[in-house]
């Protein structure tokens, strides 16, 4: 189902304002902030409680939900890929630009080396950092065994990450991945998907068609995703995600 116009021009307006303060989050922090108060000084009241100092305060008043907050896409995206990683057990595994936690986790059974254009600065045994582009990648043809790369794709060629102006970015960074990946290999990649379209400089929607046509090289194993009411679709259609406003396509390939 496509968003009604009048939704996308107030996401539209969302967007833009959030960029420079967001507005839902002022507002609720107006809201909250006497219920703040008024928990301070109920707490300098009970007997034994320490001095609070007026530079010590740090108000926090986004935290009191009804449910635990997270990311639909990035947290099925994990799963899916790390259960599928770790069932294959490869010798080693290459993630280009992946969320670091989902690769530092991955060090727990297998070798891996992590390409990202910004510097990691840390020492985790088992993890290799190496400095580089999607678009030129450190590896000889047909090298990788295993390979992830996971909502990173839709940025590239948009200059968010301070990579180069380029239409063609995202076609362009399948290309090298499809390079990379060994015969018999496998690629756990994500993008967005729904209306094509890019959202400038955030990222790029695509339909399912495209991103096959991109990778038209390898096989499709498997179709997963997440659809706009942020349930999880194990083995779903093209159309199902197709009909997303802002869904996430999770797609296993081999290449033969």
């Amino acid at each position: 189902m496509r968003m009604p116009e009048d939704s996308r021009f107030l996401r539209f307006a969302y967007h833009w304002m959030s960029t420079f303060a967001d507005p839902l989050r002022l507002f609720r922090g107006l809201v909250r902030f006497p219920g703040y108060l008024i928990q301070m000084m109920q707490y300098r009241s009970i007997h034994g409680a320490e001095k609070v100092g007026l530079l010590d305060t740090h108000p926090c008043l986004h935290d009191r939900t009804s449910r635990t907050p997270f990311d639909r896409h990035y947290y099925y995206q994990n799963i899916w890929s790390f259960r599928k990683i770790a069932a294959d057990r490869p010798f080693r595994h290459v993630d280009i630009g992946s969320k670091i936690d989902f690769v530092t986790y991955l060090t727990t059974f297998t070798e891996v080396v992590f390409i990202d254009l910004r510097p990691l600065e840390v020492t985790v045994e088992r993890l290799h950092m190496e400095t580089g582009s999607i678009l030129s990648l450190p590896f000889a043809d047909s090298s990788a065994v295993s390979v992830s790369c996971l909502h990173v794709a839709e940025h590239i060629g948009l200059g968010r990450y301070g990579d180069p102006l380029d239409p063609e970015g995202t076609a362009k960074a399948t290309r090298e991945l499809q390079r990379i990946l060994a015969r018999g290999g496998n690629l756990y990649f994500s993008v967005p998907i729904g209306r094509p379209r890019v959202c400038f400089n955030a990222h790029r929607v695509h339909s399912v068609e495209q991103i096959l046509d991109y990778f038209h090289g390898l096989e499709l194993i498997e179709l997963s995703g997440i659809d706009d009411h942020r349930n999880y679709l194990e083995n779903c259609s093209a159309e199902k995600l197709n009909s997303c406003n802002y869904g996430c396509g999770l797609f296993w390939f081999r290449k033969p």
